[in-house]
């Protein structure tokens, strides 16, 4: 199995998904969920009659105080795993704990076992602890989802969901959520409050006024029940909530579009989580981030990667907030990282990408019903689970009326009517862009589609200025794949970001809807001995994941710029030759952008740059 899960990329395209990695995640995700099974041993009410969690106070110095759990199996077949969670009243916490790993969201505490004590036989016990600081008692405990004193009945089902909440006397700093009750055959004792997937407050009530809120920024909010045995339900739908007043937090007010992104496939073989956008400094630069990808199957929009998209548990050091996940938590993976982004960056925008590279063959049959095509993408970027995280839609289809991966065939009109149903169903409130090619030759891809057509329903395109040459000629010539201007002896004319650009503005397109875009990697030959471009070579030069393809943060002390042409760098080392964007060379090309009076520009994709950010910052700092 390959490190990398992308692929490769081709021309005037970007990564594909590998089917050995894609199958190696169903495999992964197949293991999962017995875990997970695994992990709540039975129903609630079965596991409440099976074990018990008993709490006693070891001990007591005026500051701090040593605290003890003991869970028991007293039930007839063995547990294999416990997890126990418990309330303190505000400033009362854990300061360290032993035989167990103790976890916060907040004041609700939770306390998983380790890998040597969580099998516990027929009538045996465990116990761990921890010492405290503050002067509370634990309160609402729950024991593998139940309640830790066993006496739930079996029988007794957890309570429905909350009505959806609405939102009401919405002001800078506060906001008033309203639900209709759930039912429960016991009956229903309290509700929790989550603001963005976080307990908020505990109510008896149908409303909550949630106060300190920020001006101008974006929230969600569900509800979860709890009946009187102590379990809770599955958690409501969300609402979104934007207070009043505020205004933008970017700390660029007024600059151009800085998109970048980010890929599903990065946590694995790269290792790459959203929580780097933060610790690079990235998040601070950019305006807007693609999730790629979403699928594009039997003529609608399908997940890509659910383990990576919303399952993935991420460790406390892994979190964009220093927060663990819980194993009964309604959202993971990198939608509830993004979620978090967002919470720390308000002025970030996250759109979720369909298709790309692999994904977009499915378009030609989304193409023959338009509506139902975006139908089917409104249900899911608008999921009551993520709804909150995404601004918009982006449709990577390569190539409308043209050749990439496969032929399609669906005529000069295809893309405009996708975009037109597309509009029409997310409305003016959400983005709606697309990654278009920067084929500006005679009688190229530009020219097979109705691309300024389809402009009127866009907010912006992503035109895919890079990936014009690389070593699938393996014999070369050498040329950078991503020139901004033609030069002599270029390999093929019309193949520039100027040429792609003035295309598009000369068909209609507004030069305000046109993103430049960037590769965060270079191409590369072997056998090169000529250090100029236009040398002749005998294939593809190694890369860390894929021959002719490296990362920017590699090459940049791998092989270092031997010079510049047409506006992008270019490097020989040995016999390798590679062209690749640099600071320098991303400073030019930002300035050409602002002078085409250009929308801003975007890059593919957050990885390939050093650890701190520094080709991100490069874009933002220009624009």
């Amino acid at each position: 199995m390959s490190t990398e899960t992308p692929g490769r990329r081709t021309r005037f395209g970007r990564p594909f998904r590998s089917t050995t990695r894609s199958k190696a995640v169903a495999g992964l995700t197949a293991l999962l969920l017995p875990l997970a099974a695994m992990v709540g041993l039975a129903s609630p009410a079965e596991a409440a009659t099976s074990a018990t969690a008993t709490y006693v106070k070891k001990s007591d110095w005026g500051t701090g105080f040593e605290g003890q759990w003991t869970v028991k199996n007293t039930g007839t077949t063995a547990l294999s795993s416990w997890t126990v969670e418990w309330d303190f009243p505000s400033g009362t916490k854990v300061t360290s704990a032993w035989d167990a790993t103790v976890t916060n969201s907040g004041d609700h505490w939770t306390a998983k076992n380790l890998g040597w004590n969580g099998s516990l036989a027929a009538g045996a016990s465990i116990s761990f602890g921890f010492n405290g600081s503050g002067t509370g008692s634990p309160a609402g405990c729950k024991l593998n989802g139940a309640s830790c004193d066993g006496g739930s009945v079996p029988g007794d089902s957890a309570p429905s969901a909350p009505g959806t909440p609405t939102a009401s006397a919405v002001t800078d700093t506060s906001a008033k959520i309203s639900w209709t009750a759930a039912t429960d055959n016991n009956g229903v004792k309290n509700y929790d409050v989550l603001r963005d997937g976080a307990k908020v407050a505990t109510v008896t009530t149908l409303t909550y006024t949630d106060t300190g809120l920020t001006a101008g920024t974006d929230y969600s909010y569900t509800v979860q029940a709890r009946d009187t045995a102590d379990q809770t339900g599955p958690v409501s739908a969300a609402v979104k909530v934007r207070t009043t007043g505020g205004g933008t937090t970017n700390p660029n007010p007024g600059s151009k579009i800085n998109l970048g992104y980010f890929t599903e496939w990065g946590v694995y073989g790269r290792n790459y989580h959203v929580k780097n956008l933060v610790t690079s400094g990235s998040a601070e630069k950019i305006t807007h981030i693609n999730y790629a990808f979403g699928n594009v199957s039997g003529g609608k929009c399908t997940i890509g990667d659910a383990y990576a998209d919303y399952d993935k548990a991420y460790t406390a050091d892994q979190s964009v907030d220093g927060v663990a996940d819980t194993w009964d938590q309604p959202l993971r993976g990198n939608f509830n990282q993004l979620r978090k982004l967002k919470a720390k960056y308000p002025h970030i925008k996250v759109l979720w990408s369909f298709g790309g590279w692999t994904w977009s063959g499915g378009f030609g049959q989304a193409a023959q019903n338009p509506a139902a095509f975006a139908q089917s993408c409104y249900d899911l970027v608008e999921d009551p689970r993520w709804a909150d995280v995404f601004d918009g839609i982006d449709i990577d289809w390569e190539y409308p009326n043209a050749c990439g991966l496969t032929c399609d065939t669906s005529g000069p009109a295809a893309l405009k009517n996708l975009a037109s149903a597309l509009r029409t169903k997310f409305g003016t409130s959400n983005l709606v862009t697309a990654a278009i090619t920067a084929d500006g030759s005679a009688g190229g891809k530009i020219d097979a589609a109705d691309y300024a057509g389809a402009s009127q329903y866009m907010n912006w395109y992503n035109v895919m200025t890079y990936d014009f040459f690389g070593a699938w000629a393996a014999k070369g010539p050498t040329a950078p794949h991503s020139p901004l201007t033609s030069y002599s002896g270029i390999p093929q004319a019309g193949f520039t970001s100027a040429d792609a650009i003035a295309k598009l503005k000369a068909q209609g397109v507004p030069a305000a809807k046109l993103l430049l875009g960037i590769g965060f990697y270079g191409r590369g030959w072997t056998g090169v001995t000529q250090s100029a471009p236009g040398g002749t070579a005998t294939g593809a030069a190694a890369g860390t994941y894929e021959a002719g393809i490296e990362d920017y943060k590699v090459l940049k002390t791998s092989c270092p710029v031997t010079g510049t042409i047409a506006g992008t760098a270019y490097a020989h080392c040995g016999t390798n030759w590679w062209s690749y964007d640099t600071p320098a060379t991303i400073a030019t090309k930002m300035a050409w952008a602002k002078n085409q009076g250009l929308g801003g520009a975007f890059f593919w994709e957050f990885s390939g740059d050093t650890a701190n950010g520094e080709l991100v910052k490069a874009m933002g700092n220009n624009l």
